[in-house]
This record gives structure tokens, C-alpha cells and sequence, in this order.
């Protein structure tokens, strides 16, 4: 539960309540009177135990909510004071319009500036967690059974894992965060696959010059032995063809 919109609440009921001591008469204003130091005397509980003491340590609202404490001082002494006359007299009733100025100028400061300092001091969670501490202190006092207490997160979770009709229609048609989430997943995939085609390519280039090389090297290599053997083959013809000579001569 939202602590501000609870206290906001608080603030509506009071303020109704002050129209119908306006517009009542007689004995009726004292049992207004009565329904209003009620709502009241819980909610400045509420927010003295509760809400204040969260927001004196915050630099950006401490000042505020010190003079909060001093505001419902006021309103306290000016409710005890009503809530003793056996009448409704024009004095009391003077100090009951004193009273409500008291109590407007009070909620305009809270809901006008204190609350949206509180809002950017405290976290989301923060402000739930007091709010539901709020409400079930609230009903303790009034003497109502404890509102349960409410799992933003877990609301939260499941609000993400269902997607809405627009965010479906969105997947279906290529163009939602599912199919995003799909593309970057093969990304990677397609440029390891074209990485391993061109280390492919460069393993056969490299291995097709190295066996141009061998080729071209083995050529080298056979090309003095061939004209060593055919001079070899040479000088052995002339040597036999001198050894013919000479047997020719002897004889």
C-alpha cells in the first residue's frame, strides 16, 4: 500500500468531516467534534510512530518533518480543549474554525512538500513497506482486522512474464522483443560461422602455396642430378670408344 495515498485518505475524511461540523447544529457539532479528534488522534499516531520518524533522518526532509511534530502539537491542545465544552458556543466554534485552519495548513504542507521530498528520499519499496505498517497500525487502533500485506515485487514479476495482446501481436509478426532476443542470439553464430569459412580459405591458400613451393623446390633439386648423370654417361661412352682405339693399334 502506497503510505502517501493512505495518508491522503486520512486528509479527505477529515476535510468531509469539517463541511458536516459546518452545516450541523446544537449537540450535533460536538459529536462532529467527536468523529474528527477520532480520525485524528490515529492518524498523527500513525504518522508520529510510523511515517515521521522515517523521514527525520533524510537531509531533504528533516526540517519539514520537525515542524510536522510541532503542527499536530497544536492541533492536540486545540482538540482537548473543544472536546471538554458542553456546548456549542460561539467561542467554540471560533476555536473550532481555528482548529481546521490549523489541520489545512498542516495537510497542505505535508501533501504540497513533504511528500514529495519523502517520495525522492525513500525508494518504491520503502514507501510500500510504511504504508502497509501504516494501514495495519491503523486498524489495530480502530480496532479492524489487519489489511493483508500486498507483494509489489511478486506483482511486478508476474505482470513482466505475461505479456500484453499488443506485445504478442508484436512477436507474432517479427517485431516484439522475443524475436530481437532470437536475431541476437544467432548473430553470434552466423559471424563465427563466416570466421571459420575465411580461416578455412586462408588454411587452403596457405596449404596450396606450400606444396608449390615443395613442387618448385623438388625441380631444383632433381635438375643437377639429371645433368650428372648424363655427363657421367658421356665420359664413360668417349673412355670405351679410346679403349677400341687402342686395341685397334696393337693388333
Amino acid at each position: 500500500m502506497d503510505a502517501f495515498e493512505l495518508l491522503k485518505a486520512d486528509h479527505k475524511k477529515v476535510a468531509e468531516l469539517f463541511d458536516l461540523l459546518e452545516t450541523a447544529s446544537g449537540k450535533k457539532k460536538l459529536d462532529v467534534l467527536k468523529r474528527i479528534k477520532s480520525e485524528l488522534e490515529v492518524h498523527t499516531h500513525v504518522e508520529e510512530t510510523i511515517f515521521y520518524p522515517a523521514l527525520e533522518k533524510p537531509e531533504e526532509t528533516h526540517d519539514l518533518t520537525l515542524e510536522a511534530y510541532e503542527e499536530h502539537n497544536v492541533i492536540k491542545t486545540l482538540l482537548a480543549e473543544l472536546s471538554g465544552a458542553r456546548s456549542a458556543t460561539d467561542e467554540w466554534q471560533a476555536k473550532a474554525k481555528v482548529l481546521r485552519e490549523n489541520v489545512e495548513h498542516h495537510v497542505d504542507e505535508e501533501e504540497n512538500e513533504l511528500f514529495g521530498k519523502a517520495d525522492d528520499a525513500l525508494s518504491d519499496e520503502e514507501i510500500e513497506l510504511l504504508g502497509e505498517r501504516m494501514a495495519a497500525e491503523k486498524a489495530r487502533k480502530q480496532g479492524q482486522p489487519v489489511p493483508k500485506k500486498s507483494d509489489t515485487r511478486a506483482k511486478t514479476k508476474k505482470s513482466a512474464a505475461k505479456p500484453g495482446i499488443i506485445s504478442k501481436i508484436a512477436d507474432f509478426i517479427g517485431l516484439g522483443s522475443g524475436t530481437a532476443k532470437k536475431v541476437t542470439r544467432k548473430a553470434p553464430a552466423k559471424k563465427k560461422t563466416a570466421a571459420t569459412k575465411g580461416s578455412t580459405k586462408t588454411i587452403k591458400t596457405a596449404r596450396t602455396t606450400a606444396s608449390k613451393r615443395a613442387s618448385s623446390t623438388a625441380g631444383l633439386k632433381r635438375t643437377p642430378n639429371s645433368e650428372s648423370s648424363s655427363s657421367k654417361k658421356g665420359s664413360t661412352g668417349s673412355s670405351r670408344r679410346k679403349a677400341a682405339k687402342k686395341r685397334a693399334s696393337h693388333k
